[in-house]
């Protein structure tokens, strides 16, 4: 799935989550929803390990784009939930069942997406490699669109 590099990135991203604790990483996401996810799908999209998710809101319709860090294997995603489920992208996306997905230059739909835990045999062992059991992923079919 993933080698070196993004593999190492995203074991110090969720051991960094699990020192700093769910009340922090809260705050945190809170920043970063209004502070970087507006500027990050400029170059997100493009990047090896990086993904802008395209959902609806569920109340309000709006279209949101959030920049998410994302393993890929042939028509499969995975995305460590470091802000946990609360986070309305998740709360979005499983409410449509759906959603848009820009990697590396291509759209994608996002079919079938479920939470798991991280240490789910079904997934890949470059993400159970993350290491703390009590954290989840986002784990879904890619459809390319």
């Amino acid at each position: 799935m993933t080698t070196g590099a993004a593999d190492r990135t995203a074991i110090v991203a969720e051991r960094i989550s699990a020192v700093l604790g769910p009340r922090v990483m809260r705050l945190i996401a809170q920043v970063n929803k209004r502070v970087t996810n507006p500027i990050q799908p400029l170059w997100a999209s493009r990047l090896r390990h990086m993904a802008v998710i395209e959902h609806r809101g569920r109340r309000s319709g709006t279209t949101y784009r959030t920049p998410v860090m994302v393993f890929v294997e042939g028509d499969e995603l995975v995305v460590v939930l470091n802000y946990g489920v609360e986070s309305d992208w998740i709360r979005n996306v499983a409410a449509a069942g759906t959603a848009g997905v820009l990697h590396r230059g291509r759209r994608y739909r996002l079919t079938n997406p479920r939470v798991i835990p991280v240490n789910s045999a079904e997934l890949p062992a470059a993400v159970r490699s993350v290491r703390t059991p009590d954290r989840s992923v986002l784990h879904a079919a890619l459809v390319l669109d």
